[in-house]
């Protein structure tokens, strides 16, 4: 199957969708009485009032997740490709990125991690192209604003402002103007969020948007580690992954070394910001999924024992299933 997806073969399109629907078969076996999709924060319905919540079944919630993951594996797929961030160009991206987004059960129903999931991959071809540009405060500037509609979407995206920094650090050399147009591109989203606030007379609750940032990071964790025995092997081939990319490290272009420690920070920033959201869900970690994706995809295109990889592959699959149907 990985030889397969090695290829850039149109039919592979084809192969996506099905594996995209074969991995939640599990997911459309379950009877669900009901699937609430928060589309927005609350501090924005006052802006955007639109009620999503209840407007699908429960089967047309994940019908439509699963497409979107579909449409935003092949975005991410050819993103990926046109920085030349593995071997050659493939399928590789986008069948990990699905694979990604089937771990749980909570991936697969609509969520605002998953629309973010669109700007977050965004973020990631206009990161990746700093190094490309002369002057990069207009795209910094963009960056900002993506963020900011994020945040309005999924308060915790709020982290990727960090990112910027981070990028700027490793792609750029120091200039105060792109340090200050990534925030003041943030700002400027709710700036407008603000006005709006004051034009309603409910500037004192603009204020309470942000008390998360007060939040302390939790030092005790509850988790039932039977329901995250999936990411064993997640974690075997993330090993492989980087033990491969460590050997390879200082043969890779200087770029293709900045855009995988990029990764990596965008991969921790991602997991760590569920703080910022004291009810946070499982699904808010498939923001973790575009960053740890490539990864996955490194080794399987660098991988040399076809029967180790295809047969860690398979393994890989039923452990998902089997995990979801038990």
């Amino acid at each position: 199957m990985i030889n397969q997806f090695r290829k850039l073969n149109p039919i592979n399109l084809v192969f996506l969708l099905a594996y995209t629907f074969f991995l939640r078969i599990a997911i459309f076996q379950e009877t669900h009485d009901k699937l609430n999709f928060d589309f927005l924060e609350p501090f924005a319905r006052l802006l955007i009032n639109v009620d999503l919540d209840n407007a699908f079944t429960p089967y047309t919630n994940i019908f439509i997740a699963a497409l979107l993951v579909y449409v935003q594996a092949l975005i991410f797929n050819r993103i990926v490709n046109n920085h030349n961030l593995l071997a050659k160009p493939s399928f590789l991206p986008g069948l990990m990125f699905i694979t990604g987004t089937s771990l749980f059960m909570p991936f697969m129903i609509l969520s605002p991690a998953l629309l973010c999931n669109f700007l977050l991959i965004w973020i990631i071809d206009k990161f990746l192209k700093l190094g490309k540009s002369a002057n990069s405060i207009t795209t910094v500037f963009d960056i900002g604003m993506i963020i900011g509609v994020g945040t309005l979407i999924y308060f915790p995206f709020m982290a990727m402002l960090l990112m910027i920094f981070l990028a700027l650090l490793l792609f750029r050399s120091f200039n105060w103007r792109e340090w200050v147009a990534g925030l003041i591109g943030f700002i400027t989203v709710f700036f407008f969020l603000a006005v709006f606030y004051y034009w309603k007379d409910n500037l004192s609750s603009f204020y309470q948007i942000w008390k998360p940032l007060g939040n302390k990071f939790p030092s005790v964790f509850k988790i039932n580690y039977n329901d995250y025995l999936v990411l064993i092997p997640v974690t075997v081939i993330i090993i492989l992954a980087s033990l491969q990319l460590r050997e390879n490290f200082f043969r890779s272009f200087i770029s293709t070394r900045k855009s995988f420690q990029l990764l990596f920070f965008m991969f921790i920033v991602s997991a760590a910001s569920f703080y910022l959201k004291p009810d946070f869900r499982t699904w808010h970690f498939l923001l973790c999924v575009p960053p740890g994706s490539v990864l996955l995809a490194y080794y399987f295109s660098n991988a040399k024992k076809r029967w180790f990889y295809e047969t860690l592959f398979v393994l890989f699959v039923l452990s998902i299933q089997y995990f979801l149907f038990v």
